[in-house]
């Protein structure tokens, strides 16, 4: 495997999310030996200024911190970017703008994965951070797709969803499993066809507890999905 295909992950956004990121990567991976796996280095930098308060509240912009790990990747050698945090990408024009490396669009990805899925086309489940869905990141470009996007209520968000990823990154992730959980039911019990994990957060919570009975697209698992497939490409 060339110097060109070794994948830079800017993470730390959250730190499991990152450090899931890349056991997933490994795991996923079509590989019998550890030559056949694919180079990665992650750049994990919890110091990012929260994302969702910059868009939503004011807060710090972290822009200038995201450019600084696309840097520190490109110096390392790196072929191309996976960012394992979906409301990161409310900044992917502006990064893909400053640097020659490909960025993985994890909407993308998570739009691929419902197709893997055998998701028919209707109405489908999103769960993910308020900034993500204020900025409409993946209804936009899943209805694209012929995907619509069902949201929980903004008490829901307020009351449940928006806690329930703060306990994933204060490491009390068992604690996250019931109420998302309950919340993707809630989806599916409104028209959802499958429910979409829009927050790389949420996919921690989920696996904290039994199997969804139900499609469920992992953001993480997509976007690994999707770095496999630009490291190995078929042919």
């Amino acid at each position: 495997m060339t110097a060109a295909r070794v994948l830079g992950v800017l993470g730390g956004m959250g730190p499991l999310a990152g450090a899931t990121f890349m056991q997933r990567l490994t795991l996923l991976t079509p590989a019998d030996r550890d030559q056949e796996h694919i180079p990665a280095i992650l750049w994990s930098d919890p110091r990012v200024p929260d994302r969702t308060a910059a868009r939503l509240s004011g807060g710090e912009d972290p822009l200038p911190w995201l450019l600084r790990g696309i840097r520190g990747l490109e110096a390392a050698g790196c072929g191309a970017i996976a960012i394992p945090c979906n409301t990161a990408h409310g900044w992917f024009e502006p990064m893909q703008a400053a640097t020659r490396l490909p960025i993985l669009h994890i909407v993308h990805a998570a739009g691929d994965e419902l197709l893997r899925l055998h998701a028919p086309a209707g109405p489908i489940g999103l769960m993910a951070t308020t900034g993500t869905l204020a900025m409409r990141l993946y209804q936009d470009r899943l209805a694209t797709r012929g995907y619509d996007c069902l949201l929980p209520t903004e008490e829901e968000m307020t009351r449940i969803v928006m806690p329930a990823i703060d306990l994933v990154k204060a490491n009390r992730v068992s604690e996250s499993y019931a109420p998302l959980a309950e919340i993707a039911r809630r989806l599916i019990e409104r028209g959802g066809r499958a429910v979409v994990l829009g927050c790389t957060e949420i996919p921690l919570g989920i696996a904290a507890g039994p199997a969804l009975p139900f499609p469920v697209a992992d953001t993480i698992d997509a976007l690994a999905r999707a770095a496999i497939a630009w490291a190995k490409p078929a042919g």
